[in-house]
């Protein structure tokens, strides 16, 4: 599995598009199939959807699996004024549930509301910074996932894993602060279950033994994956090897960690590249 890459549309992806994402995702999924079958040993996919358009966008993923062979798909935090738990998005989640394909919740930008309370008054730059990969992408998309949560999405679908990348987006650090709502939730199970049952997270190039330690704790080193955070953030082999090797995890779990545990999320999908 070294030096696998598994591609996928850039952040806000087709999210803001109406009806002409239909296409356009069709013609981004085929042309990285295209791509994947030049090189199937180097390269996978996560599938772009028209995700405004949610019933469309759940027969594309049925697409993208069974005949193109993705191994999941990437969603990225808010439709227009629709958080991800609206129930005008569910036929992406079901599709994705029956399927037994993941799903990233990727960083994008808060809604522009969001933006101008908490993220604005300085510079262009630094609004735009901090909105975006200072600290807003991070909280919205921790956000997006506790709200799925909250709206009994792993109720309605048991088997539903979402990947959340950058250590978990913020909430694995308040997992205890976070697991005081089950006073409240009124859910099935607690939230520390659906974090270890639903939750996985990846390190996104945050190469940091005391964030791996924490991901840990919360979800359980099975559930652990590794990336980097290209194109975003560019950080050297030897860097990816030193944090490894010093992970203070034992080599069986280091190739779990690296490798291992992502062949398990997505080993019974089909392999049509």
């Amino acid at each position: 599995m070294a030096g696998v890459q598994v591609l996928s549309l850039t952040t806000p992806s087709l999210h803001d598009l109406g009806p002409d994402s239909v296409e356009l995702a069709r013609c981004a999924n085929d042309a990285v199939a295209e791509a994947i079958a030049h090189h199937p040993d180097r390269f996978q996919a996560l599938a772009t959807l028209p995700v405004g358009m949610p019933d469309e966008a759940a027969l594309e993923l049925e697409r993208c699996v069974r005949t193109l062979g993705c191994k999941g798909t990437m969603l990225c935090g808010h439709v227009g004024h629709r958080s991800l738990d609206h129930t005008d998005l569910l036929p992406i989640f079901q599709s994705a549930a029956a399927l037994k394909a993941a799903i990233l919740l990727y960083p994008r930008a808060p809604a522009k509301t969001a933006r101008n309370v908490y993220y604005s008054g300085f510079s262009p730059l630094v609004d735009a910074a901090f909105s975006c990969f200072g600290l807003g992408w991070h909280y919205d998309a921790g956000i997006q996932f506790l709200r799925l949560v909250l709206a009994g999405h792993f109720a309605r679908f048991p088997n539903l894993q979402i990947i959340l990348e950058h250590w978990g987006e913020m909430i694995l650090f308040y997992a205890e602060r976070i697991a005081s709502m089950d006073r409240v939730s009124e859910l099935n199970h607690s939230m520390a279950t659906y974090f270890r049952r639903n939750l996985y997270v990846t390190a996104s190039g945050m190469f940091m033994l005391h964030y791996l330690k924490q991901a840990a704790r919360v979800v359980g080193r099975d559930r652990l994956l590794f990336s980097t955070d290209y194109p975003y953030q560019y950080r050297s082999s030897g860097d990816t090897r030193r944090f490894l090797e010093n992970s203070g995890l034992d080599q069986a779990d280091r190739q779990e960690f690296a490798h291992g545990n992502w062949e398990q999320l997505t080993g019974n999908l089909p392999h049509a590249f």
